[in-house]
């Protein structure tokens, strides 16, 4: 499969690029930085590399980026409140290259407080996530979005531009990020959180994206995944 990867540098993409190659896939990875790539991989002959900042994308990139693909696989989201935005912006420039190059499957991963947060599309979420517990809901949910709130907005609004985008798109929401290696044991749920689901490895999440590829129940679904 040609599998175009979104920042592929990131803290979850450089695992879906790491797994995407090790199933023989052929891999087009899209960065703002290249030199961030490793040298094995910049000297991989199935991996070719297009560069633009996604916070401020050249169309023509992006084009030539998702061109030919047969799904893209997305890890981009900011690193700090400060970068809020990218996530959006991105996105809408990544459904607009795939529109006008044929390109249709698109698997994202956003976050667990989202499904609560309002947006121009979902200006009334419900207020709290069917598969959140009482403490998720009333103590640590609202805590964190808080904290987080420019970062869960932009994400919001990532996920609203998919859903008007036509395309076949899977939005993944996983909890607390953690470092280490993919369990193959991670628990998901459709269209609601995981009920104790507190954290999930980087590499799990990006595991599961890459089985998502091929799931057809899945399209223009969110999936939640979680220890």
């Amino acid at each position: 499969m040609k599998i175009t990867v979104v920042a592929a540098t990131g803290g979850i993409g450089r695992h879906l690029l790491d797994q995407a190659l090790a199933a023989g896939h052929q891999a087009t990875v899209l960065v703002r930085n290249p030199d961030r790539l490793t040298p094995e991989q910049r000297a991989s002959d199935r991996i070719r590399v297009v560069t633009t900042d996604l916070a401020d994308p050249d169309p023509a990139a992006v084009e030539r980026a998702v061109a030919g693909a047969d799904a893209v696989l997305s890890g981009l989201g900011a690193r700090s409140n400060a970068e809020a935005g990218v996530a959006e912006r991105g996105t809408r420039a990544l459904v607009r290259a795939m529109r006008s190059t044929g390109t249709r499957r698109i698997v994202v991963v956003s976050a667990a407080p989202v499904g609560t947060v309002p947006s121009p599309g979902r200006p009334t979420p419900p207020r709290y996530d069917p598969g959140d517990g009482f403490l998720m809901r009333h103590l640590f949910g609202p805590a964190v979005k808080a904290a987080l709130r420019p970062h869960y907005a932009d994400l919001a609004r990532m996920e609203d531009e998919l859903r008007s985008s036509g395309l076949d798109w899977t939005v993944v929401r996983p909890p607390r990020l953690t470092d280490g290696p993919a369990t193959g044991t991670s628990r998901t749920a459709l269209g609601q959180n995981v009920r104790g689901g507190w954290t999930v490895p980087r590499a799990e999440v990006a595991r599961r994206m890459l089985r998502l590829l091929d799931d057809p129940q899945t399209v223009r679904e969110v999936i939640a995944v979680a220890r």
